[in-house]
């Protein structure tokens, strides 16, 4: 008996790709919100500002934020497995039990972020304990898909050490990989919540230069552990730079200093629309590093294409749907703040 082979592509390569990358790059907008904001919220908390408005703003939206993390980050995993099934796959697989950590982190992370803010509504002020459990489960969740999907780049590790722990219970030992790219998605993720605090707090001075120091901080920082990574590429860095990658990533560093200029201008929708493009050209360049560390290893373009257009146009109508609920909700948001 033949058994059906699975292993093909339901549409094209590059729709599939397309479709990857932008609903990668919606998944890190809200989740740098999430992360960034909840870093910022502890630390003003530290410094006794619990009763800032922009602050309780902010904790009144993490749990929405959290589900729209979530939400938004099904697309792109399911995008990931569907083009790079048997390294990802390996991979989760050496690493099981911290993967399966993963749906109790965000669990935890979900109640602990609805405690604050109840509290935030209760008191007016926000209890510092649950913040701080919910920014462990997110650094929780973040270290380990990038422990595991930088794992997936290096079939050859994978097959190393699986040979010798079997136990589920092994991270990515070659923390060169990811750590700086680790820590550059950290820093990124304050950047975009200090733009975040800077926008809600704009007519209250002290919130908008909070925001700004975020913001500008936050790049700077971000912009001296995204060299760092890329200094790390030396195997792959030169190819890379032959390729379109580079000049996608100097738009993208180009973007990003602008949307500081309209920032300080309080020009919030130019400011933010250059800073979610810089965050995709991020994610096109990281795509690009992904296939040149595979190599020959491992090529998607090598499946077969088996189109499957009733299933994509379903998830095309829904996703669009998706998106206009959520700007309404957003809209919905805002302008009950600007009226009160």
């Amino acid at each position: 008996m033949n058994l059906p082979n699975y292993e093909f592509l339901s549409a094209p390569l590059w729709l599939v790709t397309i479709l990857h990358l932008v609903t990668l790059m919606l998944h890190f907008a809200a989740m740098n919100f999430l992360f960034g904001g909840l870093i910022i919220v502890i630390h003003a908390g530290l410094r006794k500002r619990w009763d800032d408005p922009t602050l309780l703003k902010f904790v009144r939206l993490f749990p929405a934020a959290m589900a729209a993390t979530v939400t938004l980050g099904v697309a792109p995993l399911l995008f990931l497995q569907m083009t790079y099934p048997r390294p990802v796959y390996a991979a989760a697989i050496v690493s099981g039990w911290f993967w399966l950590g993963v749906i109790g982190a965000v669990i935890v992370a979900y109640y602990a972020l609805y405690w604050s803010a109840l509290r935030g509504e209760r008191t007016g002020k926000v209890c510092l304990s649950g913040l701080l459990l919910a920014l462990a489960g997110v650094v929780y969740v973040s270290f380990v898909y990038s422990s595991v999907f930088s794992m997936a780049e290096r079939p050859a590790l994978i097959q190393q050490l699986y040979a010798q722990d079997q136990s589920g219970r092994v991270l990515n030992p070659a923390t060169g990989d990811y750590l700086l790219r680790w820590l550059h998605m950290v820093l990124g993720a304050v950047t975009v919540g200090g733009f975040f605090v800077g926008m809600l707090g704009r007519n209250e001075p002290v919130a908008y230069k909070t925001g700004k120091a975020y913001f500008v901080g936050g790049m700077a920082l971000a912009s001296v552990a995204g060299i760092a990574y890329l200094m790390s590429l030396q195997p792959i860095l030169a190819r890379l730079m032959q390729t379109r990658a580079s000049w996608v990533l100097l738009v993208a560093i180009l973007l990003s200093l602008g949307s500081l200029h309209f920032f300080f201008k309080k020009n919030f929708c130019a400011s933010g629309t250059m800073l979610l493009v810089s965050m995709l050209g991020m994610v096109y360049t990281r795509h690009i590093v992904r296939l040149l560390r595979l190599g020959d290893q491992f090529r998607p373009d090598a499946y077969r294409i088996a189109p499957q257009w009733g299933p994509f146009a379903l998830f095309l109508v829904c996703f669009v749907i998706m998106l206009a609920l959520v700007a309404y909700m957003l809209r919905l948001f805002f302008g009950a703040k600007r009226a009160a």
